[in-house]
């Protein structure tokens, strides 16, 4: 399984703290010019975790990776990046420049404000690339420097332009025409069953009896992916040689053993956790993969 990358322990930038009397809700934000961030000569990492969205303004020669699909893009471009599917992108020359930002939703997510996962730039299957002509890159441009130089005020609502300026760009991009040629990656077998491995690590561990399992089933996670479930299946088992209901019921039930042995919650709420409705269901499920009962097994 890939590893998993957190902000800010796992990456080269983090983000910025919102202070406390600066309306908490809005969640973080940072902006980095693009070279400034890069580290020469190292190649990205595959398909890692991000926890956070990002708008990027990418110039030069670079292929995007995502799921099964890959893009190569040469000249500037508005690229939008979504913390539900992993994703990779690989610089193709050593010139490449521009600037990004990294937000959480919830500092775009205002009532009555975008949802981000309605849009098709952030909608898994949707259109993340936008390229862009001399004069629109800089505009956009001029956008991120507004950002980084918000970012270095001391101005009290400098937070709510940060938004805005975050808002403009999404609402940029909207109007453009997206770069829709997308291609098979020679290797879209392989790194689609890593996208799968890396949906299902990332659900773990659970912390709360309260917080469910979103991904459940190999229907869930194609509809997150956007490829059909039968291509999805296909993918796995030819990759790692189990189907992807078998690595979802394995994950579950290691899972389930962790929270049996080193919680206190009851039987009930670890398979509510992991998305049982009905303790019965529960207890069948971990029986047929460990051969024990919930309550057989927390008394061994």
């Amino acid at each position: 399984m890939p590893k998993v990358e957190n902000t800010p322990a796992a990456y080269p930038y983090s983000f910025r703290e919102l202070p406390a009397s600066s309306q908490p809700k809005l969640g973080q934000v940072n902006a980095f010019r693009l070279e400034e961030s890069v580290v020469s000569g190292i190649q990205p990492k595959q398909y890692s975790r991000r926890d956070y969205y990002k708008i990027a303004l990418i110039r030069g020669h670079y292929a995007y990776h995502y799921a099964d699909k890959s893009l190569e893009v040469a000249g500037p471009a508005l690229m939008f990046f979504n913390p539900q599917v992993p994703y990779t992108w690989q610089p193709l020359a050593a010139d490449t420049t521009g600037y990004f930002c990294i937000f959480r939703e919830e500092f775009l997510h205002a009532p009555g404000g975008l949802n981000l996962l309605e849009l098709p730039l952030f909608r898994p299957g949707g259109d993340p690339a936008y390229l862009l002509t001399a004069s629109q890159d800089q505009e956009v441009s001029a956008l991120f420097e507004k950002m980084l130089a918000e970012l270095a005020s001391d101005y009290v609502l400098k937070y709510d332009l940060l938004r805005n300026y975050a808002a403009e760009l999404v609402h940029y991009a909207l109007k453009l025409r997206p770069a829709t040629t997308y291609y098979p990656h020679p290797d879209a077998k392989s790194r689609l069953a890593a996208v799968f491995g890396e949906l299902l690590e990332r659900q773990f561990p659970i912390e709360s009896p309260a917080r469910r399992l979103g991904l459940r089933s190999a229907s869930d996670f194609a509809r997150q992916l956007a490829v059909h479930v039968n291509h999805l299946n296909r993918c796995v088992r030819d990759t790692t040689g189990k189907t992807t209901t078998a690595h979802i019921a394995e994950r579950l039930a290691a899972e389930a053993r962790a929270l049996l042995r080193h919680t206190d919650w009851n039987i009930a709420e670890v398979g509510y956790s992991l998305g049982f409705d009905e303790p019965a269901h529960f207890n069948y499920f971990f029986k047929k993969q460990t051969g024990q009962t919930p309550s057989a097994f927390r008394l061994v």
